[in-house]
């Protein structure tokens, strides 16, 4: 059976760019505030979007978050501006984004699969697992994988589940040590190193979930939308848009660079020729559903867009291979998402 076929993101490709900064400080056991001289290291993202784009309303309620690494660990930040401080699930890998929360994703190879999701709420409990692909690719959540050492902590600026109280934001911290992000990476089928190298880019993005509520005999209670009798669908307010409502796009996540002091950075000429072979990728698995097989022909797929790379296509009843020349090497991406390069 071909892949199903998957929804295009409508979107320019330019995603953040972030340096996260290397620290010599030591941040101890966090307790969730940020106006500490450790997060006076890191710079402030602030510019978050719904995930759709510009194409909906800018977010009415502020976020903010920042990165900084050591050697043992990735450390993030985040501060959630509210005056609706509320959250209810207290059981750990239950699904988080019922309530309000916050999500970090992190994919360390740039193959769109095997990356991490970690989901947090105000009552500080955690939904972290690992996604073998996206959800477009028939994908595999492993709920059960832990990120093994994690240490986090969320602080209340008000009061939470309290609509009394006078509520300004709840910021967390989180340290995610490096051993448990590299375990399940597997780089030309040798273990990963631990650490990330100076100068190493991975691709992350941040989401905040936002669902609108009211008081109800003083408690905090979702509104209803009296035509589906169910609640409102939340809002999606993300660092790095992906176009579509879904989170689950890697390749339209931010670029997030390992540095140590104060620099810039230019993005790799090659990440022009991975965001071309991801739209033909885009278009080929929906091409055999409108027309029954995979074409091998770049006149069928190219459409209007401008193109700097010439590919190759090959194709079986069910499998395609696209291909394209790279700095080094070769790009090629194949039906099921992954991307990798070859000698």
């Amino acid at each position: 059976m071909p892949m199903p076929p998957v929804k295009i993101p409508i979107i320019d490709f330019n995603p953040p760019r972030y340096i996260c900064r290397k620290t010599r400080m030591k941040l101890g056991e966090p307790d969730g505030r940020l106006d500490k001289p450790f997060w006076e290291q890191g710079e402030w993202i602030e510019d978050f979007q719904d995930i759709e784009g510009d194409s909906m309303p800018r977010p009415f309620k502020r976020t903010q978050a920042k990165m900084l690494w050591d050697e043992d660990y990735l450390y993030v930040g985040a501060k959630l501006w509210d005056d609706e401080i509320w959250a209810t699930v207290t059981e750990r890998d239950a699904i988080i984004f019922v309530d309000n929360d916050f999500e970090v994703f992190m994919a360390p190879q740039d193959t769109t699969h095997r990356y991490y999701e970690l989901e947090m709420n105000a009552l500080g409990t955690v939904w972290d697992l690992l996604m073998e692909k996206p959800n477009r690719d028939r994908v595999h959540r492993i709920i059960s994988w832990d990120i093994k050492g994690l240490k986090s902590a969320v602080h209340v600026e008000g009061e939470i589940n309290n609509p009394a109280a006078d509520n300004r934001y709840w910021s967390l911290e989180l340290a995610i040590p490096w051993y448990s992000l590299r375990e399940c990476e597997v780089d030309n089928c040798q273990p990963a190193h631990l650490t990330p190298d100076l100068g190493e880019i991975w691709r992350m993005n941040f989401s905040r979930v936002h669902w609108r509520v009211e008081v109800k005999d003083g408690r905090y209670v979702k509104c209803i939308d009296p035509a589906t009798g169910k609640p409102y669908p939340e809002y999606n307010w993300v660092w790095a848009p992906t176009g579509l409502i879904d989170i689950h796009l890697p390749e339209l996540w931010s670029f997030v660079y390992f540095g140590d002091e104060e620099q810039s950075f230019e993005l790799p000429a090659d990440e022009q020729v991975k965001w071309e072979l991801r739209k033909l990728f885009y278009r080929q698995r929906n091409w055999i559903h409108a027309h029954g097989a995979y074409t091998t022909s770049f006149d069928d797929l190219k459409g209007t867009d401008v193109w700097t790379i010439k590919p190759q296509i090959h194709v079986t009843p069910n499998l395609f291979e696209i291909s394209a020349p790279a700095s080094q090497g070769t790009l090629h991406v194949r039906q099921d998402g992954y991307l990798w390069r070859e000698a």
